[in-house]
């Protein structure tokens, strides 16, 4: 054993804490404890095998911090322990590993500045930092790092300005200072004196000026993300010619210039987001001669003239967006050949004539938005063909005519159907009625006529739904009343059935006024004495979470005026409300109920109690609930403002979440679930996980809302108790029995969380998955297909995370409940990632069929 020099126990999952056997093979010059479950810290006699050259123990549970005594290992050159459970700072005497090549420490808890002596190491060729918390500057000495290829310190709290020297190494290939707090402008030659460049990432931080024109002079640049910066003026004339891109990234910054001769024809180029700038010029016909394009963003800019027809060329595009910007002309037929297509955003532009017929054959789209331009026609009713579809706006155009009874075909639309601001005439169809996942219905300022249907999901909707069509009529509020109309020749009869039935009327309302008022006294004199036992009233509950009053939400609103609502649905309307004095931001959703007291009493009990529990619920991943007020025949409930709205909205938005993002929204998700299954008493069953109803706060935070509370709100209405959870996410035992368990939320979780990794709702993938052929199906099936095309593939580390993920959530939608696992097991295991390592196989050789029985219960 002291004779061992060559020592590999990589993925033997190993649950314990360091093997003490190996630190008396003195002799060791290569360990590699990777991907294992060890526990604990590096224990001190480990410093004393002086020979280690290669020291790899990433993939762990370690923790503790970095002993100094590891400058002692004089001889190693490469030292990975990143994705562990590390603290504390990096040790300063680092600087004594003279020989030392390879230094990965990320995906730890390390603090503090990067040492100085680190700086000196002069033989270092990659340099891994990245999700830390490591805070403090990169000097000017980093230019000592003559040898240096990789430096990548994303995800960090890194500040100040880029020093000018890094300008100076010369075989640098890959640098990535993604999510920081940097500042300044790059230095003008970065890149310059780097040919072999290859991968640069400046996403996430407060950089500005001009863009480094030599950035790509080596023509050898593949990945390029530099969004959500300040950057302006042009973009580097050299991008023109690099052929080996696969992935660039502009948005969220303020570059300027003509974009038409921007770039070449690049054969690899796989996505691009120019969206959010100020480019103008046209949109080139040579984007047509990008065949690996499968994302072309470019919305948000100046950007004029015709959509060009060469655009149809592009046989593997998936996303088109093109919003925003000040594009005429009609919408080319050539689209027709976009068959992968499944994002299509021509919005706020002005384009013209009617929507073409060709659209009719992409019908993969699940996103359609032509609204704000100048389309006229009508709507044409071969959209109700797009089984596919979850959102459709053709709002603010000159659409006439009537609406097509066709669009009641569209059994996907679940997130909007916005026909707002057209020339719509004519009565609503019935057969909208069958739209009973839909979220979001705008067909305001048109020019509708007759009543709302029967079993329209937001019959009983605000006004803002509606408004501007004079001639409707029905119970949304605002609206005037439906008459029945009369028939001259019974007149007579008409007059003598109204005579008596009013007198019925009169009669029947004197005694339950009489009723009402004998009820109320007792009700009065109840409460008198059981004022000191029960205070559990709205007041109460208003008082115990914040010191403001309904009163300054009602100003805060002008009385919740249009102007500030947020969202729309069948069951009531969001507003934001902003108490400037108490410098917070609610949320108020406003649900109408026609007869309030219709609810029975125990009823309005059980629903106050279920009320003051959730105001009890404690967990950063679930929404918080200030309270409830019932005012006229509303009630009013009031919770935390999320500033970037739905994950719907964001996970489809203009904005791309990247891996990390996804895998920390899955995970707090998971966990907010298995407090409410495992940690609440009783416990907590949510009936509706959907993407509408997970929120983002400003830093993506995920957080868990709409708790059934409205289900409770009217319990013997059709509409409420019919739908116990958003179409495409319920668990498919409900289709057999209305029983709710735990099992239905994990299955809703299973279906969010692979519509997150997929950038698509993963219905196709479960109904193969449930068919008779799903085991041939999923043995063929690749994961790298799956995943959402928009998006670099994860690799290394990320990669496994992401299958862990996947392989959880397939677990999570087994159609048996009772083989599906817990909340708490799903949470736990996203925690500790204990089988993340378990396929370390490249992406393109995973199939859904291996994930399937890796969490096999």
């Amino acid at each position: 054993m002291p004779s061992l020099t060559y020592l590999v126990l990589c993925k033997n999952h190993f649950n314990s804490t360091f093997p003490g056997f190996i630190s008396k093979c003195r002799n060791l010059t290569f360990l590699d404890l990777s991907k294992n479950n060890l526990i604990g810290p590096i224990p001190v006699s480990l410093w004393n095998l002086k020979n280690l050259i290669f020291f790899y123990v990433d993939n762990n549970q370690l923790s503790g911090e970095l002993s100094v005594n590891i400058s002692m290992l004089s001889n190693l050159e490469d030292l990975v322990v990143s994705n562990n459970n590390f603290t504390g700072s990096i040790p300063s005497k680092i600087g004594n590993l003279k020989k030392l090549k390879r230094l990965d420490l990320s995906r730890n808890h390390l603090i503090g500045p990067i040492p100085t002596s680190l700086w000196n190491l002069k033989n270092l060729i990659h340099v891994y930092l990245f999700n830390n918390n490591l805070v403090g500057i990169i000097p000017p000495a980093i230019g000592n790092l003559e040898f240096l290829t990789n430096f990548i310190v994303g995800t960090n709290q890194l500040s100040g300005e880029l020093p000018v020297n890094i300008s100076s190494l010369s075989n640098l290939e890959k640098f990535s200072v993604i999510s920081n707090n940097f500042t300044g402008q790059i230095p003008r030659d970065f890149g310059k004196n780097s040919p072999n460049l290859s991968i640069v990432v400046f996403t996430n931080n407060s950089f500005f000026g001009e863009f480094p024109q030599g950035l790509c002079s080596g023509f050898n640049l593949e990945y390029l993300s530099v969004n959500n910066n300040s950057f302006t003026g042009p973009l580097p004339e050299c991008l023109r010619n690099c052929t080996k891109l696969k992935r660039v990234r502009f948005d969220g910054n303020r570059f300027t210039g003509n974009i038409t001769n921007a770039f070449g024809v690049h054969p690899h180029l796989d996505s691009i987001f120019l969206n959010n700038n100020q480019f103008i010029g046209h949109v080139s016909s040579m984007w047509g001669q990008c065949q690996n394009l499968t994302t072309l963003q470019m919305g948000h800019n100046k950007i004029a003239g015709k959509i060009p027809s060469e655009l149809g060329n592009l046989m593997k595009l998936q996303v088109l967006n093109l919003e925003s910007n000040k594009l005429n002309g009609p919408i080319p037929n050539q689209l027709v050949n976009l068959k992968l297509l499944y994002q299509l955003n021509l919005s706020n532009n002005h384009l013209t004539e009617e929507i073409p017929m060709s659209l009719l054959n992409l019908s993969g789209l699940q996103y359609l938005d032509l609204s704000t331009n100048n389309l006229v026609g009508k709507i044409p009713d071969w959209l109700g063909s797009f089984e596919n579809l979850h959102s459709l706006n053709l709002s603010h155009n000159v659409l006439s005519s009537e609406i097509p009874p066709e669009l009641g075909n569209l059994g996907s639309l679940h997130y909007a159907l916005d026909l707002s601001s057209n020339l719509l005439v004519g009565e609503i169809p019935s057969s909208l009625s069958k739209l009973t996942m839909l979220e979001i219905l705008d067909i305001s300022r048109n020019h509708l006529s007759g009543p709302i249907p029967t079993g329209l999901v937001f019959q009983n909707a605000s006004k803002c739904v509606y408004d501007g069509n004079l001639g409707l009529c029905g119970k949304a509020t605002g609206l005037k009343p439906c008459r029945m109309q009369k028939n001259k020749a019974s007149n007579g009869s008409h007059i003598l059935v109204f005579g008596l039935v009013c007198s019925l009327i009169l009669f029947v309302t004197t005694i339950v006024i009489i009723l009402i008022f004998c009820h109320e006294s007792k009700v009065m004199d109840k409460s008198r004495k059981g004022a000191n036992n029960n205070e559990m009233n709205k007041s109460f509950i208003w008082e115990k979470e914040a010191k403001f009053t309904f009163g300054e939400i009602v100003e805060a609103t002008e009385d919740f005026d249009d102007k500030y609502c947020i969202g729309k649905g069948g069951f009531g309307t969001v507003y934001k409300a902003i108490l400037r004095s108490h410098e917070l931001i609610l949320a108020v959703k406003r649900l109408h109920v026609s007869d309030s007291s219709d609810i029975l009493e125990v009823n309005r009990i059980s629903f106050e109690n279920e009320i003051q529990t959730l105001t009890e619920v404690r967990h950063r991943n679930i929404i918080k609930l200030y309270g409830f007020i019932s005012r006229k025949s509303e009630m009013y409930l009031v919770y935390q403002y999320a500033k970037r709205g739905s994950l719907s909205k964001v996970l489809y938005g203009s904005t791309n979440l990247d891996w990390d993002s996804r895998v920390e929204i899955v995970q707090g998700l998971a966990h907010a679930i298995s407090y409410l299954h495992h940690d609440c008493s009783p416990p907590i069953v949510h009936r509706d996980v959907s993407l509408n109803n997970v929120l983002l706060g400003s830093d993506f935070v995920p957080i868990l809302s709409d708790f059934g509370i409205a289900q409770l709100l009217i319990p013997d209405s059709s509409i409420w108790t019919n739908v116990a959870g958003s179409y495409g996410y319920m668990a498919p035992e409900l289709a057999l029995t209305m029983r709710v368990t735990e099992k239905c939320d994990v299955y809703s979780f299973g279906v969010v969380a692979l519509e997150i990794m997929m950038g698509k709702h993963p219905g196709e993938l479960l109904e193969s998955l449930s068919s008779s052929q799903s085991k041939i199906s999923s043995e063929n099936m690749l994961l790298k297909d799956m995943l959402d095309q928009r998006l670099l593939p994860p690799t290394g580390r990320l990669l496994m995370v992401v299958v862990l993920v996947v392989s959880l959530a397939l677990s999570c939608t087994r159609s048996r409940p009772e083989s599906r696992p817990t909340m708490h097991f799903v949470a736990q295991e996203l925690s500790t990632r204990s089988r993340a390592s378990m396929i370390s196989v490249p992406l393109r050789t995973i199939t859904i069929g291996k994930l399937s029985t890796l969490y096999y219960q």
